[in-house]
């Protein structure tokens, strides 16, 4: 089974750090005790600018979550249609030969779901198998794209999709001055990602995904996910993410690593989900990774901000299109999400 395609899709307004600061400073007023401390925030975000799904001054109208969720399921089906339609003509699947279609997202909800709009309009196979994911948050990526392996490891003349579409400024509530969401509102933005994965019959110049595995940290349930409302998604955002990451990821890599008879030593390349500084840095140093290893997250996260479960396949389409490594090397992606666990990938080249 290879990996025949990765594309990645972004709303078409793209708006600079400093601009958002300002909108959130004024949408938030006098409920800042101190925004000195929002700014600090965002400096340290390591985020230069980043796409929202609608125009900057639409925001302050999003007085509902129904609102918000109306917003996200138009701007949602519009852009997972632009980045699987190129997702499955770079893989050379025709769309009514698509057998199955994963769909991943943490922003929004809807029924029927996202995947049964795209059937309708993208001319989809009727007999596709599908399922909507909602709930794995910055993991889903990374999850989604394991998923999808399993499935054309079971039906090997298949091919299967997986798109993550995640629109997080559309979870943006006005009402949460924490310090959680000054920190989600200064990191997460919004983007699409697709990926096709073929079956063993099928050819393909793409990486090969050799083994995944998931991990489940017992316990961690309160480390990252939402406080679901009438009122909407709050964040809950711990500051224990990195120390679970130094205490956990190394173990679980080597272990996984050791199953297919390689060690860190034998992996060429990293490609890991750009959860924010703290993250990145705590990632390498658990890995002993050299100063350059996570060259290309630090630049997803830096370009565009944390979009969650479609980040760590930027970051993969990355690696695809310009920066493949040699034949026969080995990568490893990796990403960390609710629950709190962890998802591995296995490629090689």
């Amino acid at each position: 089974m290879r990996l025949a395609s990765v594309v990645g899709a972004f709303p078409g307004r793209y708006y600079e750090q400093a601009v958002i600061l300002e909108t959130l400073k004024r949408q938030w007023g006098n409920r800042l005790e101190r925004p000195e401390r929002l700014e600090r925030l965002h400096r340290r975000a390591g985020v230069e600018g980043r796409h929202l799904a609608l125009p900057i001054e639409s925001y302050e109208r999003l007085v509902t979550w129904g609102q918000a969720n109306a917003a996200w399921f138009r701007v949602a089906e519009e852009l997972g249609a632009a980045a699987l339609g190129q997702a499955l003509e770079q893989a050379g699947i025709p769309p009514e030969d698509l057998d199955a279609l994963f769909v991943v997202s943490i922003t929004g909800i809807a029924s029927p779901s996202l995947d049964a709009r795209l059937i309708n309009r993208m001319g989809l196979n009727r007999r596709v198998t599908r399922l909507p994911v909602f709930g794995l948050g910055c993991v889903g990526g990374a999850a989604g794209l394991s998923r999808a392996a399993d499935y054309v490891r079971a039906h090997v003349r298949g091919a299967a999709a997986l798109l993550a579409v995640e629109l997080c400024s559309l979870t943006f509530r006005r009402d949460d001055v924490s310090a959680a969401n000054q920190v989600s509102a200064g990191l997460f933005g919004d983007a699409a990602a697709a990926l096709v994965v073929t079956g063993a019959a099928l050819a393909g110049d793409g990486p090969c995904i050799a083994a995944t595995r998931s991990v489940f940290y017992p316990d961690t349930e309160d480390v990252m996910g939402w406080d679901i409302s009438e009122l909407g998604f709050r964040i809950v955002l711990s500051r224990g993410v990195p120390d679970i990451v130094k205490r956990h990821l190394a173990d679980d890599v080597d272990a996984f690593l050791a199953d297919q008879d390689l060690t860190r030593a034998d992996i060429g390349s990293w490609i890991i989900h750009p959860g924010g500084p703290k993250v990145l840095e705590a990632v390498e140093t658990a890995l002993d990774l050299p100063e350059d290893a996570l060259r290309l997250s630090w630049d997803c996260l830096r370009r565009v901000g944390n979009a969650s479960s479609v980040s760590v396949l930027l970051v993969l389409e990355k690696v695809m299109q310009g920066h493949r490594p040699a034949p026969g090397s080995w990568s490893l992606l990796a990403a960390l999400g609710p629950g709190f666990c962890s998802e591995l990938v296995l490629l090689r080249w």
